[in-house]
């Protein structure tokens, strides 16, 4: 089941990454709205107008979708491989594996399955969105995509029971963390989970008025500068994941003073939700980074080069600042954040927007989907889109067949002639007048007195 998921996590990046690829493409060959600023003319001086991919609000909804099918891959392939190294170990005897460590592969897969399933399923529909009304198109290709990916948010573990099993696990840490089992916590630092053991030892040593406040917070006087530091960016991350943590337990621990356990778990599954949601994305962020230092470390054997790490580096940044947008309530409530350094914040978005801008679509080809495989009309490669869009519709049966030479569809002449032919119905009065001892009586002629 775990090496399921595993492969569930790895292929929604795919997923992701050919949804984005249609809809960057599409909205760099798309055009819409004169440009006032362009100085030059295109097509016998009609006046310039902007590529779709240029307004902000296209940016901010395929960018950072596109960051996130990278991140996922680095993760899938991190995840891919502890299972194979797990397997080997097992088969060979080399090393003893605990029960720590498979509950920790456990709760990775389930967190990771449950959001990166949800989110690609949600982004290949914003991907369908974005294209607007010839994303409903059959041959944009979206359409067949969607309805192919999402059982994956079903099979293997629902996406919204999933996170009670993370929950089950990541508990086992903060109870040996509060019983002091220095044996048991020794465990811990081969598993994933190990980054929450020092975020939650200062949490509970600090305690407070608030037992759950971060004990990591950006300074009051911090920059928009600041926030494009991922080493930064990561810490936040790794201390929201502990206080949302160690606020289930709180939760639980509280309930079940009033209630009984049952009703204490149920009232907690939000808070659950909330608490693996923010595991997952930890753990996307901190292995695309150190899947980039990997890359970087091979040097000249590596398949990325300087420019493609730069490039890769300025995802990371945007995939983090954009969940730390998006969840903005999660860095508030553990009070990592304040109101006032929101404006820092977006801002440092919308600069990492406009560094990813360029290199959108090289980014796309670098996956090498093909044509064949992508089945879209709106991502192919050559960006011939509205001659092939019109090629597809000539295709479609109802087109293609026709009852006579004309070229219309089926049903044409049975039906909708005599409704389009005919002209609309006019209302008349026929017969003559009521004095001569004849009736008035109302008639349909045209179109409708035919039907």
């Amino acid at each position: 089941m775990m090496q399921v998921r595993a492969y569930i996590i790895h292929m929604s990046s795919e997923a992701l990454s050919m949804a984005c690829t249609i809809a960057i493409r599409y909205s760099a060959i798309r055009r819409q709205g004169y440009n006032a600023d362009a100085d030059t003319k295109r097509n016998n001086n009609a006046p310039n107008e902007f590529q779709v991919l240029d307004y902000r609000q296209q940016q901010y909804r395929l960018l950072p979708l596109l960051a996130a099918s990278y991140a996922i891959h680095f993760t899938g392939k991190h995840v891919l491989a502890r299972l194979k190294n797990i397997e080997h170990q097992l088969v060979s005897g080399t090393a003893t594996i605990t029960k720590t460590v498979v509950g920790d592969i456990h709760a990775t897969t389930s967190s990771l399955k449950s959001f990166a399933t949800g989110f690609t399923a949600d982004g290949i529909e914003d991907c369908r969105k974005a294209c607007g009304g010839h994303g409903f198109l059959v041959c944009s290709g979206l359409v067949e995509l969607s309805n192919t990916y999402l059982q994956s948010c079903t099979v293997e573990g629902d996406n919204q029971m999933l996170p009670q099993q993370v929950v089950k696990v990541l508990l086992k840490l903060v109870g040996a963390m509060q019983a002091g089992d220095e044996a048991l916590l020794k465990e811990y630092e081969v598993t994933d989970m190990n980054y929450l053991v020092a975020p939650l030892k200062a949490l509970m040593e600090n305690g407070g008025d608030v037992p759950t406040k971060s004990t990591f917070a950006f300074p009051s006087n911090t920059t928009t500068k600041d926030f494009l530091d991922v080493p930064t960016l990561l810490k936040a991350f790794q201390h929201r994941s502990a206080c949302l943590l160690l606020d289930v337990a709180m939760q639980l621990q509280s309930s079940m003073a009033t209630s009984s356990a049952q009703q204490a778990w149920n009232d907690a599954l939000l808070a659950m939700a909330r608490a693996s949601r923010a595991h997952a994305s930890y753990l996307l962020l901190r292995d695309f980074s150190n899947g980039l230092q990997e890359e970087q470390l091979k040097g000249s054997t590596s398949s990325l080069g300087p420019k493609e790490l730069t490039v890769l580096s300025q995802c990371l940044t945007l995939l983090a600042l954009y969940w730390m947008d998006q969840f903005l309530e999660d860095f508030l409530q553990i009070q990592c954040l304040s109101s006032s350094h929101i404006p820092h914040l977006r801002q440092a978005l919308l600069d990492t927007l406009t560094a990813v801008r360029p290199s959108a679509v090289g980014l796309c080809d670098a996956r090498d989907f093909s044509d064949f495989r992508l089945k879209s009309a709106l991502g192919r490669y050559d960006g011939d889109v509205y001659p092939a869009i019109m090629k597809a519709a000539r295709q479609d049966p109802l087109n293609k067949e026709s009852s006579d030479e004309g070229g219309v569809g089926l049903g044409y002449d049975e039906s909708l002639k005599k409704l389009i032919a005919g002209g609309v119905g006019e209302y008349h009065r026929s017969g003559s007048e009521g004095d001569g001892g004849m009736k008035k009586q109302a008639g349909l002629s045209g179109t409708m007195s035919r039907l």
